[in-house]
């Protein structure tokens, strides 16, 4: 039986150790499944607090549902592969990947991940994260590879796939290519100038740009500069012209009404320099630098050169005037750097022409929050540009072709050979006679993790397109843009199907300000030091008091809540069980016996809707008033005198509360198991059953009848005459004459043996409610 202190760490331990011994979360069957698109957390460093607030919140939904269908799909996977895994590899090995060769820094990535990913993983099991660890993957090994390659060819064949050479988002500081959904707006106080082009004043907030200028627009209804079109214009500080163009873009009211068009300054740029077939200009290289097109500025960097610019602009007199402006900019979400549009040949898959297609597709999902399918919608609609998957890294999915650098021909690889490195093979001569050259580029990220519902399945099952859609994607609302959108895409053109039915969307965990957590802000809070002071469950429960889809601030004081709510339950369990050693089932049910089981089932049902709506925090509010209310304030202390005293108050009164307690007690660990698994699972084992509470069925509705009015009325009466005895400074044993109002006096009637006994009441009937001390 319970004894002592609860001993957080020392449980926690073993109940983890005992879960992966025994394969607790293993999958029973194949017949029919709850299937998890678990998230692959970033192989980027330990474990940091979104992780364990997002992780913690899906697993409460995935723990409810194996207790309630029985039979749950949760693998576990870890994204380690990409631009992160590349930048983690160079901080902790101290080398730069541009200067090795490429299979030698993929051998050290390769290495330096079989290093550290034990330790990583085995932060989501000291979560008790219930995934089942034997079912992994990494989106880096041949398994993925090979999924990811056959996925590329397929889509291609399909017509999907396309190749082109034209201005793609590119970051200069990554040094590759990037996709729309790779962008994040940052706010920046910045300068506009206005440059003189001759007698013409242009403002910009990008004098850089000016060595890569190709034409100058102006508004053919703006009659400052109706007599300038078709002319040229010098360009400043540079020796030659552009030619002065009419086009509506340029707005009348906005600065000085005229265009600077450059190759390429922004997506606008590219869409006017193709719109009027103006030859490009490109000065800056891949690298960041500028080229020998710049002049005098070439070999700067961007900023290097905007300062030498606006100087030789000022001291050429051709710098009319400057004023700070504020200003939103893209930058790539992996580093912070200002993008930069750059002619690149790179891969593509068509998605312009599906975006109606995606948003249906969209609406047969269930969201959760409902409003997030909203966002996932606006960003489908907003989308500009076919989704570049092409990336210019070392460490990546070689993309499975070789081509003809003179006819243009296209080889794929053969699909019963993948995975496949192109560069490691020769593929022999184009039927020009040409040698063919293998594809050097990699796929990026998201066209791997985008898959990740085929590589879970195709684990589970070779045949997995029929477990296709699966039940669950848990994810962050920050990469709806990317993961779900993706997602949905691939699943779409592949199937014809949604990838899931129903997607949750976590939040942020903030600082206890509210503000984003960094390194750089000195506000991380560590998960460890945390789970160290508190307990797993403690933190685990600070996830449940939030949302889905909203950022909550961390604050200690919900831990602190979490820390009292596993101590009571701890002591209540004890308190229980010490009645139940010689329980041996259901005797004749008293009335607030029945009460406390009418409560109860309306707890389960309210906590059953809850979970199943992927409301945890409901779910958790409804447990928690039944347990501390109802069971703990209220009903402990009502039946003490009926399990203490059989003798005076009858054996059969003594086995309904008996009886009322075990299933109480039974129902509440079982709602609660979700969120605190580990302190449920070692009361459970201690009584109840010796195999895991978390494989046990989900509590249902007790068949009992009453009615809840009578027994809200004997609760009432018993709060009245504490409040009474508190007033006048007596203790709750001091006895009290009571009347109670007539009318109540038939329905009170199975109440009045408890009522007498937890008030210490001589009771009587009346014209009115009154209580007095004997």
């Amino acid at each position: 039986m319970l004894e002592g202190k609860y001993d957080a760490k020392k449980v926690e331990e073993k109940w983890q150790k005992y879960w992966e011994k025994n394969k607790t979360y293993k999958l029973k069957d194949k017949k029919k499944i709850y299937s998890v698109d678990t998230p692959p957390p970033t192989v980027s460093g330990d474990m940091h607090l979104g992780h364990s607030f997002s992780y913690a919140q899906q697993d409460f939904i995935v723990r409810f549902n194996r207790m309630l269908n029985g039979n749950v799909f949760y693998p576990f996977g870890t994204d380690d592969n990409g631009l992160p895994t590349e930048k983690l590899v160079e901080k902790i090995n101290n080398v730069r990947s541009k200067s090795m060769q490429r299979d030698e820094f993929i051998d050290l990535c390769l290495k330096t991940l079989k290093k550290i990913l034990p330790e990583f993983v085995q932060s989501w099991k000291n979560l008790g994260i219930s995934c089942d660890y034997n079912v992994y993957y990494s989106t880096i090994d041949d398994h993925s590879r090979k999924i990811s390659q056959k996925s590329f060819i397929e889509l291609y064949k399909k017509g999907h796939i396309y190749q082109d050479d034209f201005p793609t988002i590119f970051c200069v500081n990554c040094q590759t290519p990037i996709a729309q959904a790779e962008l994040e707006d940052k706010h920046e106080n910045c300068m506009f100038n206005t440059i003189l082009f001759g007698d013409l004043k242009i403002a910009t907030t990008r004098p850089e740009l000016i060595p890569s200028c190709v034409a100058i627009f102006v508004n053919p209804k703006d009659k400052r500069y109706k007599k300038l079109i078709g002319k040229k214009a010098k360009v400043p500080l540079l020796d030659y012209e552009v030619p002065i163009l009419a086009d509506e873009s340029a707005e009348m009211d906005k600065g000085t009404g005229i265009l600077m068009i450059c190759s390429y300054g922004d997506k606008f740029d590219v869409d006017a320099i193709r719109r009027k077939k103006l030859e490009p200009r490109v000065t800056l290289e891949k690298d960041g630098r500028l080229n020998d097109l710049a002049g005098k500025y070439e070999g700067m960097k961007l900023k290097e050169a905007r300062k030498e610019i606006l100087n030789d602009l000022k001291e050429a007199g051709l710098l009319e005037k400057q004023e700070q402006i504020e200003h939103f900019l893209n930058v790539h979400d992996k580093c912070g750097h200002e993008i930069e549009f750059l002619p690149t040949k790179q891969w593509f898959i068509k998605i312009l022409d599906k975006k109606k297609k995606f948003i249906e597709f969209g609406r047969k999902i269930n969201w959760h929050p409902k409003y997030m399918q909203k966002r996932y919608e606006d960003w489908v609609k907003g989308v500009e540009w076919d989704w570049s998957i092409s990336r210019e890294r070392h460490f990546g999915i070689p993309i499975p072709v070789w081509y003809c650098e003179k006819c243009g021909e296209i080889l794929l690889a053969n699909e019963k050979k993948l995975p496949i490195d192109p560069i490691s093979v020769k593929a022999g001569k184009c039927k020009c006679g040409s040698e063919f050259v293998p594809e050097t580029k990699v796929l990026d990220t998201w066209a791997t993790s985008s898959l990740t519902p085929e590589i879970a399945l195709s684990l589970l099952d070779k045949k997995f397109e029929k477990f296709i859609p699966m039940s669950l994607r848990p994810q962050g609302h920050d990469i709806i843009r990317t993961w779900a959108f993706y997602t949905i895409i691939k699943a779409y053109l592949h199937y014809g199907k949604i990838p899931w039915k129903d997607i949750v969307i976590s939040g942020h965990a903030l600082d206890p300000k509210g503000k984003k957590m960094s390194k750089s802000k000195g506000n991380v809070i560590d998960p460890k030091e945390v789970i160290e002071k508190h307990s797993v469950d403690a933190l685990r429960y600070w996830a449940a008091t939030s949302k889905f889809g909203e950022d909550m601030p961390y604050q200690e004081k919900d831990v602190v809540t979490g820390d009292k709510l596993i101590t009571k339950l701890w002591n209540a369990s004890k308190f229980s069980l010490m009645h139940l050693k010689d329980y041996k089932g259901k005797g004749k049910l008293q009335g607030f016996d029945k009460y406390l089981l009418l409560k109860l089932n309306k707890t389960i049902e309210e906590t059953t809707k809850a979970f199943e709506k992927c409301e945890m925090s409901e779910a958790r509010k409804a447990i928690e008033g039944f347990f501390w209310r109802d069971f703990c304030d209220n009903y402990l202390e009502i039946s003490k005198d009926r399990l203490y005293n059989p003798d005076r108050r009858g054996v059969d009164a003594r086995k309904s509360a008996q009886y009322c307690l075990h299933e109480s007690l039974l129902s509440v660990l079982k709602m609660f198991a979700p969120i605190i698994p580990h302190i449920t699972e070692e009361i459970y084992q201690d009584y109840f059953e010796k195999k895991s509470i978390h494989v046990s069925s989900w509590p249902k509705k007790y068949n009992v009848k009453g009615d809840l009015k009578a027994g809200d009325k004997a609760i009432e009466i018993i709060s009245k005459v504490r409040q009474f005895k508190t007033k006048n400074n007596k203790s709750l044993k001091e006895e009290v004459k009571l009347v109670i109002e007539k009318k109540y006096e038939k329905d009170l009637k199975d109440f009045l043996d408890d009522l007498r006994s937890v008030c210490k009441a001589e009771i009587s009937f009346g014209n009115k409610f009154e209580v007095s001390f004997a």
